[in-house]
Parts: structure tokens; C-alpha cells; sequence
């Protein structure tokens, strides 16, 4: 079986990300582990974060950072697990 794949994105405070995959689920992932070092280091910047997008299989950045869709599918916590 294949993973689903993301379809919707919405930032969220706290560098979190609320994601709807193409199976219906909407799951939450925590990009916080992600913003250290020079390349995922730009998604500190709120507006920078906040244009996330999706490209048919996962989360991307105009500068190119993404997460793998099989790490943003399988980390990710279900939507009615998480406070807003």
C-alpha cells in the first residue's frame, strides 16, 4: 500500500503544520526539529514559514527545503490528538 500523499498544507504557531492527505486524514507535524543549520535554518522566519505549499507528494519551500512524504506522513500526529 502506498502512503498518502499530502494535498493541503496551513501553517500553524509554534513552526507546526496542519496537513490534509489525499486518504482524507489531517495530521499535524511538528517542524521545530527541522529549523537548525544554514539550509532548513530560513524556516525561522515566520513569513518565510509561512509560505509553505504542497507538490503533489509532500510539504515544500520556494528555496527548495521539504520533508520527506514518508516522514511527514508517519511523524505527523493525528489532528484530534493536538491542543490548537
Amino acid at each position: 500500500m502506498l502512503r498518502p500523499t499530502a494535498i493541503k498544507v496551513e501553517p500553524m504557531e509554534d513552526y507546526r503544520l496542519s496537513v490534509v492527505f489525499d486518504n482524507g486524514e489531517e495530521k499535524i507535524f511538528d517542524v521545530n526539529p527541522y529549523i537548525h543549520g544554514e539550509w532548513y535554518g530560513e524556516l525561522r522566519d515566520k513569513n518565510y514559514f509561512e509560505t509553505v505549499g504542497v507538490d503533489g507528494f509532500t510539504v515544500v519551500w520556494k528555496n527548495g527545503q521539504d520533508v520527506c512524504p514518508d516522514e511527514l506522513y508517519y511523524t505527523s500526529v493525528p489532528s484530534e490528538e493536538i491542543e490548537r
